[in-house]
């Protein structure tokens, strides 16, 4: 855990003044439910791709159509902002290197530049766990562990992990990494055919929280966090964004499918210690 992230001396912003918050690809499933569910705790700033997406936003923010390859254009979004969250790019696990070169490699790119030429104090990439789903399904990844990626999609988040480290150690924008789990709804999750990714859900009011929790620390120049909810088992640890920025999951998939909450998987696996004194090899000498 030490190599993935870095300590922060100052980041000089009082958490007293209401952050000015930029929610790039505000307009897709992960924009726009932190937007409706964060407007009241930020100032928010909306960017959607285009006109048909400024509907569904309009309410939550001050909503900007701007074009995510347009560096200059991104420079004048990024005025006055505290925080960039960068939610845009192409979600598509299966693409092929030419669909996600622009939006995925650039734009992650032109966010990160465009926030630093700005004075921005941070900025939040939504990476994925496919940057690490390369991993045989029996290992727990760690934050510290290599990337290794399953598909190419992996491959530029992995690129944006990177350059955000980049950006954090060597050009001062604080940026933390989060990779992202299967993003759905509780509703979602108590659906039977959505048992077999229960080892790496994240519901949507848990990745929100995690998100906020990001926003607000003070504490960090750069960081990887594993979004993931609290389910009983998970693909990837997430101990240190426990740790580091106070995330507190309450969700665990196990629990709410309706094909595994019958096994109680959350009370009735064994621990490897026992925490009873009276089973404690110590008990004879407390």
């Amino acid at each position: 855990m030490g190599h993935s992230f870095t300590a922060a001396s100052s980041l000089g912003r009082s958490q007293a003044i209401k952050r000015r918050v930029l929610v790039t690809g505000a307009g897709g499933r992960i924009g726009s439910y932190f937007a409706e569910n964060s407007r009241e705790r930020y100032e928010l700033r909306l960017m959607v791709q285009d006109d048909t997406q400024i509907e569904r936003v309009k309410s939550f923010g001050e909503v900007v159509v701007c074009d995510l390859m347009d560096l200059d254009a991104m420079k004048r979004l990024c005025a006055g902002i505290d925080t960039v969250v960068h939610m845009a790019g192409n979600p598509d696990a299966s693409a092929t290197w030419k669909p996600l070169l622009e939006t995925n490699i650039i734009g992650a790119y032109n966010a990160m530049v465009a926030a630093k030429a700005s004075g921005c104090r941070r900025l939040i990439f939504a990476s994925s766990i496919h940057a690490v789903s390369g991993y045989p399904r029996e290992v727990q990844v760690k934050t510290s562990e290599p990337v290794n990626p399953g598909d190419l999609y992996g491959v530029t988040k992995a690129f944006g992990e990177a350059l955000g480290r980049y950006m954090a150690e060597q050009e001062g924008l604080s940026v933390i990494a989060l990779r992202i789990g299967g993003f759905q709804s509780v509703e979602n999750a108590m659906r039977e055919r959505s048992a077999g990714m229960a080892d790496a859900w994240v519901t949507q009011r848990d990745l929100t929280q995690l998100i906020q929790k990001c926003i607000d620390d003070e504490s960090l120049k750069f960081a990887i966090f594993h979004g993931l909810s609290n389910n009983a088992f998970n693909r990837l640890d997430i101990s240190d964004a426990r740790e580091l920025v106070g995330y507190e999951p309450q969700d665990d998939c196990f629990a709410l499918n309706p094909k595994l909450a019958p096994f109680d998987f959350a009370h009735k696996l064994y621990k490897h210690s026992v925490d009873s004194p009276e089973r404690s090899g110590l008990r004879d000498d407390l």
